[in-house]
């Protein structure tokens, strides 16, 4: 281990270290055991019509819990952050435990979200506010290993809860998890960790621009016609445009000064996060995909798909220990996206194609290059939104990588969906070309603004 590693997880930093990894594993480990027991969800209270609304609100309540939590933090300090987000998802989660039927079921995955949206903020702020500089890109990758490592544990236990002990013990089992981060929250965080200045007044309009367009991409995505698919992306982006213009405005904002110009460092940075987050959400239809084509069952087509988050972890963990503005972290800025897209255009060869064992083996190492490709660029990524937010507005920068997470997420899920829809979801040869061969163009954008976010 590098003795950057052993500085983030040596003395005071260890424990520090530990809320930020409980805090992104709460939420990382609640959205796979969510998705796992979903079907059982359904069958036992009904409300199939609203399935994928239960993922929609989740993931739009989450938007607004991390948007709000610059202001929180300035309002109650990180300890009072923590409490609150600690409480609504707990409160959410017990919601969800006792529901009768689907309605009630929403109402607590949405309480749930504002939580859950809190604390998938928090911990990138607690990395600038509680560790040196120097450790921030290590810090980053941390948050990266535990994603990794819900990815594979995640749906196994969501599958315990839904096939053995039943679903309502797994969110039980999550409002039970809340109180335990709180004492490591209450006796590690330092007491005298204040908040920030940010502007006290909330940015209402901007987070409804927000909200509307995230609300129109997700709607839009669970839709199998084409045409709604269109109109989801549409109204998206006239409500990004009109966010985008709101936040260029004085008065309040959800981002910091210069987050949606993508000529700034900071905008260039935000942008090459989207697009890298693009590229990598094709994994959405990978197992459908191995299914499909390759006749894979779908524990195995999981676990296979599964390789990519383990890249992404692989990646954050060995590009980490590179020092900030050495020539290693401008090579893999550039080498990063350029891997990525190549493993999209690989995919889009290999995924229609026959080839038995060889085959897979080399869909298994694309899968693990995209999520290395992604990997390496991500600790620096971040520390970069440290270093070129305003003085002034750095805490509303770093939770605000949060929002930018989830708008990446939402633009790309959505857009897969609208092209596998309308190669023909019924040919999924056909589908599977053109899905990676088009995203393949959203690295190769991102390459394009790395020669800002490298300056």
């Amino acid at each position: 281990m590098s003795n950057g590693f052993k500085a983030l997880l040596r003395g005071g930093n260890a424990a520090r270290a530990a809320v930020v990894a409980t805090g992104v594993s709460l939420h990382a480990v609640n959205v796979f055991i969510v998705a796992t027991v979903l079907p059982s969800i359904v069958r036992d209270i009904g409300g199939l019509t609203y399935f994928a609304w239960s993922t929609t609100l989740y993931v739009l309540a989450s938007l607004l819990g991390g948007a709000s939590c610059a202001g929180l933090i300035a309002r109650f300090a990180p300890r009072g952050a923590y409490r609150l987000a600690l409480a609504f998802f707990a409160l959410g989660s017990a919601i969800c435990a006792v529901a009768p039927f689907m309605g009630v079921l929403l109402a607590g995955r949405f309480v749930q979200g504002l939580g859950a949206g809190v604390l998938s903020a928090l911990p990138f702020t607690m990395v600038r506010m509680l560790f040196a500089e120097a450790l921030w890109p290590r810090a980053f990758s941390l948050v990266s290993v535990v994603w990794g490592v819900a990815t594979l544990g995640g749906p196994a236990l969501g599958g315990v809860f839904a096939q053995s002990v039943g679903w309502r013990v797994g969110f039980w089992t999550l409002a039970g998890m809340a109180p335990l981060l709180l004492i490591l929250v209450e006796a590690t965080l330092p007491r005298d960790l204040g908040g920030a200045s940010v502007p006290r007044k909330p940015a209402y309009l901007s987070l409804v621009l927000l909200a509307g367009a995230v609300l129109c991409v997700s709607a839009g995505s669970t839709s199998a016609e084409p045409v709604l698919n269109a109109l989801g992306l549409a109204g998206a982006a006239l409500g990004l445009v009109m966010f985008a213009l709101r936040e260029r405005g004085a008065g309040a904002r959800v981002m910091p000064r210069g987050a949606t110009e993508p000529q700034t460092r900071l905008g260039a940075t935000y942008f090459v996060m989207i697009l890298l987050l693009i590229g990598v959400t094709t994994e959405i239809v990978v197992p459908y995909f191995l299914q499909m084509l390759q006749g894979l069952q779908p524990l195995q087509a999981g676990y296979l798909s599964a390789l990519l988050s383990g890249g992404w972890s692989l990646g954050s963990v060995l590009s980490a220990s590179l020092a900030a503005g050495s020539k290693g972290v401008g090579r893999v800025l550039l080498w990063g996206p350029l891997g990525l897209a190549l493993s999209l255009l690989a995919l889009a060869v290999l995924m229609p194609a026959q080839l038995g064992a060889a085959g897979l083996v080399l869909m298994g190492v694309a899968l693990t290059l995209m999520g290395l490709g992604i990997g390496v660029c991500w600790p620096h990524l971040g520390a970069a939104v440290f270093a070129s937010a305003p003085a002034d507005e750095r805490t509303l920068a770093s939770a605000s990588i949060t929002t930018v997470v989830m708008l990446g997420n939402a633009l790309g899920s959505a857009s897969v969906g609208m092209v596998t829809n309308l190669a023909g979801i019924d040919a999924p040869a056909r589908a599977a070309t053109w899905v990676f061969a088009l995203f393949a163009a959203a690295p190769l954008l991102a390459l394009l603004l790395m020669r800002k976010v490298r300056n």
